[in-house]
């Protein structure tokens, strides 16, 4: 599903190549459904980038073969303004998917929501330091902490930031949602379905500070509220990863489009050590990714990042692969045996 966005730029292929350098101002997105239209301008400036998307999955430019279930799926929730609720065996790339539909699509530096059994909703949108607005407010008059506003005590999540009107969608993960408390999920439906939020310590003092400035999840990034509600403009790119670790309430998976991401198979092992370390391995890259296959089958699955590890050993210069002696298993593979440890939490091989 190759469909066109509205200035005739691709939507997500899925291959790793970026869409033409468009400037921000001039791209559009394509039209979503009229029950999943927000209409507040977008006021906010671009997002930013940052090098977090070619630390996690390489260098750009190598060419990914699409999975054409993964490229259906992504282009589904882009174009019906849907999360993503990607399941799979820890270890399989689940996460990169985000950085890879953000790098794809220029839609900037993807916000990280991690998260835990403690998570809350209100966590994830914003955090009120209540004590230091209260010190501010005790200081002596004419002190920069007494003329700064209600909102320098203000500091937007990542989910809060991803609901600021921007032109184009943010990309939000959702980290490990299986972990979260049983009442998150639904937390999160009214949210996903409205697309707005009110921040309470804003709306409290909203005719004394009709509109203040607070901090987002950007590193060193701002942005303005009026009246203490922030309403998106394109709704963010949710991508939310799951382990299978727990059922999901049905009213949360009527709302989300369901990936299952299977194990790599060597061809993209070998475009994930390539997008890393070039032709760097040579004639060794086949060799470990062969032993590495075998490995993950013998002890119930590896994830990819320890392969990786052990392409940056051999890289190095540093290690060998050296024969065998006197019948007993060469140093590499006593190596190996460290780094592709099982992971089950023992360690333990399956019988």
């Amino acid at each position: 599903m190759n469909a066109p966005l509205e200035n005739g730029g691709p939507l997500y292929k899925g291959t790793g190549a970026p869409v033409p350098d468009i400037p921000y101002e001039e791209r559009t997105w394509p039209t979503g459904p009229p029950w999943r239209m927000f209409s507040p301008p977008p006021v906010m400036p671009p997002p930013p980038e940052d090098e977090e998307a070619d630390r996690r999955l390489g260098r750009p430019g190598v060419e990914r073969r699409p999975r054409p279930e993964e490229v259906r799926l992504v282009n589904a929730a882009l174009l019906l303004r849907r999360p993503l609720l990607v399941t799979g065996r820890p270890g399989v790339g689940k996460s990169g998917l985000a950085y890879r539909i953000a790098r794809e699509l220029r839609l900037g530096r993807v916000l990280h929501w991690a998260v835990t059994s403690r998570t809350t909703l209100t966590s994830g949108i914003f955090e009120y330091d209540a004590i230091g607005r209260a010190q501010a407010l005790q200081s002596p008059p004419g002190a920069a902490e007494t003329s700064a506003g209600t909102g320098a005590f203000v500091q937007l999540g990542p989910l809060g930031t991803a609901l600021l009107p921007y032109k184009l969608p943010r990309v939000l993960l959702i980290d490990e949602i299986d972990k979260c408390d049983i009442d998150l999920p639904n937390d999160l439906l009214t949210l996903f379905e409205d697309g707005y939020y009110e921040v309470p310590p804003l709306a409290r003092v909203k005719p004394q500070e009709p509109t203040t400035t607070v901090h987002t999840a950007d590193p060193g990034g701002t942005a303005e509220i009026t009246a203490g509600v922030v309403r998106c403009h394109a709704f963010p790119v949710i991508v939310m990863t799951s382990n299978g670790e727990r059922e999901f309430p049905e009213a949360f998976m009527r709302r989300c489009l369901r990936l299952d991401m299977p194990d790599p198979d060597a061809a993209a092992l070998g475009e994930l050590v390539a997008a890393h370390f070039g032709d760097r391995l040579g004639t060794r890259q086949e060799e470990l990714i062969r032993d590495f296959l075998r490995r993950s089958e013998r002890v119930g699955g590896l994830a990819a990042d320890q392969l990786l590890n052990a392409a940056h050993l051999v890289t190095s210069g540093h290690y060998a692969h050296q024969p065998a002696q006197e019948g007993g298993a060469d140093e590499w593979t006593d190596l190996l045996e460290a780094i592709w440890h099982p992971l089950g939490g023992e360690g333990a091989e399956p019988a």
